[in-house]
């Protein structure tokens, strides 16, 4: 027989064309993203897990990874993040044990807790030759996974020009359900992320006025649905999402952190 023009035998024809079909292959079949999920930590150990492991992966010293957890309940402004936007005083913080935090993302304040699912994905972005990653294209991504999410539960949502993050159709217009604020280093390395809202309590965001925005609300997907949601198979699900879109296969770890 012919292959490529060539005589070939049976033999000889089936080894070009297994090596051929491993050739063309997609190349990210081969990238693993580990998945850590981690539970409940205080913010500021979060935070310091980011920075240690950022670090790391700039010097090419570990692998791509997608941290999943959960805060106690936290205020964090990002880089511009009004104080005029958080409502509470001291006392009421002291009140409500929330703890509240200026960090290095973008955006502006948002609220985490209990009953949400928090993502930082540490990953290396590609630069395909330009000088730097593709911060929308990195945004819309994660949307993209949030929005799946949803999809899963039957939950209609979408992203709305010129702001982040996923929205859905509520009673009183658009609220929020899914917060997105990261920061990209100089070698293309992800840090911070996303909150999804699934059994949050929402009166928490009454303390604040949501990543700056007055006049549109929040929810959750209890909220939606009528009924308090397995938060571990959410999990589940982004986890396949994630390396749905990201085109990496995912690897759930549980490491032991001091």
């Amino acid at each position: 027989m012919k292959v490529n023009g060539k005589d070939m035998n049976r033999r000889d024809a089936e080894k070009t064309f297994r090596k051929s079909a491993v050739s063309s292959a997609p190349l990210w079949l081969d990238k693993i993203c580990e998945v850590w999920q981690l539970g409940r930590i205080p913010y500021q150990d979060a935070l310091d897990l980011q920075n240690r492991l950022v670090e790391a992966r700039s010097r090419d010293a570990a692998p791509d990874r997608l941290l999943l957890l959960e805060h106690p309940h936290t205020y964090t402004l990002g880089t511009s993040g009004q104080d005029a936007h958080l409502l509470l005083s001291e006392a009421d913080l002291e009140r409500l044990s929330v703890q509240v935090f200026r960090i290095d993302r973008g955006g502006d304040i948002t609220y985490h807790g209990p009953g949400q699912l928090v993502g930082y994905p540490i990953i290396q972005l590609p630069r395909a030759g330009k000088l730097r990653a593709d911060f929308v294209g990195y945004v819309r991504k994660l949307e993209t996974v949030l929005i799946h999410t949803l999809g899963d539960y039957g939950i209609s949502a979408r992203p709305i020009p010129g702001l982040t993050g996923v929205w859905v159709d509520a009673p009183a217009g658009d609220a929020k359900i899914a917060a997105i604020g990261v920061k990209i280093n100089v070698r293309a390395v992800t840090k911070h992320g996303f909150a999804l809202n699934i059994n949050t309590d929402l009166s928490y965001f009454d303390g604040i006025i949501p990543c700056g925005i007055a006049d549109k609300g929040v929810t959750s997907m209890a909220q939606l649905l009528g009924a308090s949601v397995d938060e571990a198979e959410v999990a589940r699900r982004l986890i396949a999402h994630f390396g749905e879109v990201f085109g990496v296969r995912v690897r759930v770890e549980r490491p032991d952190l001091p």
